[in-house]
């Protein structure tokens, strides 16, 4: 798909900032939302939120996600309590990989610590895991639910690709990468939830596909303090944008119009999502907590920068993936705004409620 195609997706989506609808929520629902633990640093312990009854292993993973994938772990927590610890360890696992391109200097000490994952992958479905505490968890995580072996694969293959630093050449390769590992990463989720449902499948994918774009853009000011742009090479040739032009920290339009191609991209994925919604068993929607469900509220936009834009159909609840897209917006697709290195303190009260209403 050609990137200048990206922009009907979404529709008119910027810069104006549409009124959100109000719905009012049960009053038991604010009583329990202190339940929540706090992000890295507030103080409270993994122990209060899992109980007494934890092992050494599983707190390890609960430490892992609460400093480096705290969105995941809020997530984990509002599974039912029987796959909780089993989505502890998947997403420890890949918190574990994830890192490792940050962690080394040479790629050969990275492709090392990855074939050692491969390795443990393999141990694990042999019932002789290494004594490490995600692979430990990981193995129980498998033989609880049956796991996949091939997903858990897929995610470190294409973890080991990526240590290479060279941006992506074009969307679909950032998709194909977001595919291999968000996306395995829900299957995954969905296996440990008990659910075998096609619909659910496509869901899982094309939210995969939407959080590797999200994440992607998240990244991107992180990246570019190490004089690195991981960007799609062909949306920025589009644009007659370079990767200097991102390493400066430009605001021009053209540099604005990339993010938006890809904020768009992630947008009709989120849209593909929901259109499953229907046929997507009510069980399965814990499993995609990190987007909002859709409120068919309107608002109108004012003149921006395309003369097309009009309308457009906004949330009301702000949730991980959806909570960017929007706060991207209402700065002008400004990638390096402020406001968009700040955390959202009401993330895990608009989890909670996203739960309750059991929608994705």
């Amino acid at each position: 798909m050609a990137a200048s195609t990206l922009v009907s997706a979404w529709g008119p989506l910027r810069p104006g900032v549409p009124g959100l609808c109000r719905c009012r929520q049960p009053r038991g629902l604010w009583a329990h939302a202190w339940r929540l633990p706090e992000p890295a640093g507030s103080g409270r312990s993994v122990a209060a939120v899992s109980g007494p009854g934890i092992s050494g292993t599983d707190r390890y993973c609960l430490e892992l996600l609460r400093k480096r994938d705290y969105e995941g772990y809020l997530c984990s927590l509002l599974l039912p309590a029987e796959s909780r610890s089993s989505a502890f360890a998947l997403r420890a696992f890949n918190v574990e990989l994830a890192q490792v391109k940050d962690s080394v200097s040479e790629k050969t000490i990275g492709l090392m610590r990855m074939q050692f994952w491969k390795n443990t992958v393999d141990d694990i479905y042999c019932d002789s895991p290494p004594h490490q505490p995600v692979a430990i968890e990981l193995w129980k995580a498998v033989k609880r639910h049956n796991l996949t072996k091939r997903w858990l694969m897929k995610i470190i293959d294409e973890r080991e690709k990526n240590l290479d630093d060279k941006a992506y050449r074009n969307v679909q390769e950032l998709e194909n990468y977001a595919e291999n590992t968000q996306s395995s990463l829900l299957y995954l989720t969905l296996e440990i939830l008990g659910i075998k449902d096609l619909h659910a499948d496509h869901a899982a994918s094309h939210i995969g596909k939407a959080q590797g774009i999200v994440t992607c853009l998240r990244a991107t000011p992180y990246h570019g303090s190490r004089r690195r742009v991981f960007l799609p090479m062909d949306i920025c040739m589009l644009h007659g944008v370079s990767q200097e032009d991102f390493l400066r920290k430009s605001q021009d339009k053209n540099v604005r119009d990339v993010v938006y191609d890809m904020a768009s991209q992630a947008h009709l994925h989120l849209k593909h999502a929901r259109s499953f919604h229907k046929s997507v068993p009510v069980k399965a929607f814990p499993a995609f907590l990190q987007t909002v469900a859709l409120q068919n509220s309107k608002g109108s936009c004012t003149r921006g920068l395309r003369r097309r834009w009009g309308r457009f159909t906004s949330c009301s609840a702000k949730v991980a993936l959806e909570d960017y897209l929007k706060k991207i917006q209402q700065v002008d697709f400004d990638i390096f705004h402020p406001s968009l290195q700040q955390k959202n303190t009401l993330l895990p009260l608009s989890l909670y409620i996203q739960s309750w209403r059991k929608r994705y």
